[in-house]
């Protein structure tokens, strides 16, 4: 490696997470700044909200044989 330019290494860098957890890591920065960590990320919680993909997927099949029914009555 050559010497001098590669950036400082802070072995114990504080993270801070906007929900108030701190944890530390290995990072070039020393002091870095959250919005969502694993303690409030609604994942790893198991907070997180159900999402309607059924009803998505249904009107996406509906709209594509509307549309595959009309391109057959064209031809």
């Amino acid at each position: 490696m050559k010497k001098d330019i590669h950036p400082k290494y802070y072995p114990k860098a504080k993270v801070q997470c906007a929900c108030g957890n701190t944890f530390e890591v290995g990072s070039t920065k020393e002091k870095i700044d959250i919005e969502i960590c694993s303690q409030c990320h609604p994942f790893y919680t198991g907070k997180e909200k159900l999402v309607d993909a059924m009803g998505r997927v249904q009107r996406f099949k509906t709209r594509l044989a509307k549309k595959q029914g009309l391109t057959k009555k064209k031809k």
